[in-house]
C-alpha cells in the first residue's frame, strides 16, 4: 500500500458539505471521497496513470466511447 501523508486544506464550506453528501451517498469517508475525486481528475488530465490491475469500478463507464 502506498504511503499516506497527512495534508491540511482549506475548503469553502459549501464545497465541503457537497463533497460530504456525495461521500455519504457513495458510502465513503470524506477523506476517501476527496482522494477518489483527486485521482479521477488527475487520471482524466493524463497526470496519473491508473493503478495496475485497476479496471472500471462499480458504476464506472470504462475508457471507451458508449456502445451503439
Amino acid at each position: 500500500m502506498a504511503e499516506r501523508k497527512p495534508f491540511l486544506i482549506r475548503v469553502d464550506r459549501d464545497v465541503l458539505d457537497a463533497v460530504q453528501r456525495w461521500a455519504n451517498d457513495d458510502l465513503r469517508s470524506l477523506n476517501a471521497q476527496i482522494e477518489f475525486l483527486l485521482r479521477r481528475a488527475l487520471q482524466a488530465a493524463g497526470r496519473l496513470k491508473p493503478a495496475a490491475g485497476q479496471g472500471p469500478r462499480r458504476g464506472g463507464r470504462g475508457a471507451g466511447p458508449p456502445a451503439e
